[in-house]
């Protein structure tokens, strides 16, 4: 039933998103999608997946953990990675996404990103945000990171300082462990980590529109606790949309399938 994934989907969230489960009045707004899986490729079962995209026919990749992150160009097909590059030593590597003909990219604590050529993965500087780096996506006019809070920073692309910040919440509760991230049509897509769910958020008051269950494709890859969903990348040109996570063998193509509501 919608109302009991609902309630699970808070359950796996913060303590103060799981005193008590929705109401199903509340839950009835929240389009909850199942999947279908279309396709199943090789992927790098050694890539700590920390941030994701699709541009011009080509997967680019994050991977982290401390002497191993790095930033990649994949081939789908096959999960062959084509290019690479080392984040600098003694960082942990996050998220990225593509602005221009650069890459930018996060790591996890100590507040430095990453600025990298597109095309030969050169790195040209750093920038500077405060809290922890999380995902990265953007929306042809801002750069949106996440933090691993409930919030969520729309940053001037130019200069990446802040602009703005909106709370991401559910039946007024928020949000919280928000990772990699995702721009489709017209809505913010993000990894809850460690919960087997993504969430898909309206940038203009954070508000949950819809959540995707993907815990049985996260439940095959269960093995080790970091193991976790994290991976989203989409292909607006041909309408795909592909998943992943952390150290998993494969990369999906799936298509989302609305659930039915309860009657």
């Amino acid at each position: 039933m919608i109302r009991t994934l609902v309630a699970a989907f808070l359950l796996c969230l913060a303590p103060a998103a799981s005193a008590q489960p929705p109401t199903a009045r509340a839950a009835g707004p929240t389009q909850v999608y199942d999947y279908r899986l279309v396709a199943s490729y090789p992927h790098d079962p050694q890539a700590f997946t920390q941030g994701l995209f699709y541009l011009d026919g080509q997967l680019f990749e994050s991977t982290g953990q401390v002497g191993r992150s790095t930033i990649r160009r994949v081939r789908i097909e096959d999960g062959r990675v084509l290019q690479s590059a080392a984040i600098p030593a003694g960082q942990f590597g996050e998220g990225i996404v593509n602005w221009g003909d650069e890459i930018l990219s996060l790591t996890w604590i100590g507040g430095t990103g990453h600025r990298w050529d597109r095309a030969t993965f050169a790195r040209r500087g750093e920038w500077r945000y405060s809290g922890e780096g999380w995902g990265l996506t953007q929306n042809g006019a801002d750069i949106i990171m996440s933090d691993g809070t409930a919030q969520l920073r729309f940053l001037d692309p130019a200069t990446l300082t802040e602009r703005r910040r909106i709370d991401v919440t559910h039946d007024g509760r928020p949000v919280n462990f928000l990772n990699e991230l995702e721009w489709i049509g017209g809505a913010i897509f993000a990894n809850v980590w460690r919960s087997g769910f993504i969430v898909r958020i309206d940038p203009a008051d954070g508000r949950v529109t819809g959540i995707v269950d993907l815990r049985p494709l996260a439940a095959e890859h269960a093995g080790d606790t970091d193991q976790v969903l994290n991976g989203i990348a989409y292909d607006a040109a041909g309408d795909r949309l592909f998943v992943t996570g952390k150290n998993w063998p494969r990369l999906y193509e799936i298509d989302l399938v609305p659930r039915p509501a309860a009657r």
